[in-house]
């Protein structure tokens, strides 16, 4: 794809860093079945750009990301044959951040959650504003955390405080993030666009080419785990969106009431 096809991803250039912006602040950069397509082939797209060296990925809006549209899950309970080409694309997603030899900085501009949280903990280092917050919350709609989120949240904090937050659905603010190590920084929100401008300026003056295969090299066990684990989360995650318990969450959702789980 050429980057003017994109619909829900917009682009900036500064120099030779590349800014990939997520497009739906009306929905707070909620990933609907478009956004999740695009996104499956982006970083391959900015990688091989011959104009940037860094990246810089943000959200339009108040919202980094809200995770998955909830009226989408809703759509995907008429019947599960979606799910498999959801599937592939869940699996390009975190393999072309893996791949993906230009450093990419997280920008945090508000609020990650689900697999917006997901995408910004594979990037390479995340900054977040201090009103932002970040969180898993996949439980909370009946569905297991299988687009990522098991990989990386044990990599990041360890797997007693990840399990925690990841069967829990808790959300934490940029400042707890950050004191426990899932992000790197939290600034103030009206410094933000000033602090990753200087950082992703300094990767951009740097040895490229040392940079990049720096991450290539740490990224190598990241990507041999994200292997062995992603079928399986994934194939756990379709089985949770068949359950009753995740209809429950979708239908109180969009009703606009707490969901009544029966462990179905």
């Amino acid at each position: 794809m050429k980057f003017s096809e994109y619909q829900t991803i917009k682009f900036a250039r500064r120099g030779r860093v590349l800014e990939v912006i997520f497009n739906r602040p009306e929905q707070l950069n909620a990933v609907n079945s478009q956004l999740h397509e695009e996104l499956a082939q982006v970083f391959v797209d900015a990688d091989r750009d011959p104009d940037s060296d860094v990246i810089v990925l943000t959200g339009e809006g108040r919202a980094f990301s809200a995770g998955g549209d909830i009226e989408g899950m809703r759509k995907k309970l008429q019947g599960p044959s979606t799910f498999q080409k959801t599937a592939r694309e869940g699996k390009q997603i975190i393999f072309s951040l893996l791949d993906c030899e230009k450093p990419i900085v997280a920008k945090l501009n508000g609020h990650a959650m689900g697999l917006g949280a997901t995408i910004a903990l594979f990037c390479d280092v995340i900054f977040a504003a201090d009103t932002a917050k970040i969180g898993d919350p996949h439980v909370r709609v009946g569905l297991v955390a299988g687009d990522g989120g098991a990989v990386i949240w044990p990599q990041l904090i360890g797997y007693a405080r990840a399990k925690e937050f990841l069967m829990t659905g808790n959300v934490l603010t940029a400042a707890e993030a950050a004191r426990i190590g899932l992000i790197n920084h939290v600034v103030a929100a009206a410094e933000l666009d000033e602090r990753v401008g200087e950082f992703s300026d300094r990767l951009a003056a740097g040895a490229t080419n040392a940079i990049r295969w720096s991450k290539v090299s740490a990224n190598i066990g990241l990507k041999q785990l994200a292997h062995s684990i992603m079928d399986t989360s994934l194939s756990y995650e379709w089985l949770s969106s068949l359950s009753e318990d995740h209809r429950e969450a979708v239908n109180a959702f969009c009703e606009k009431r707490t969901p009544v789980f029966t462990g179905k």
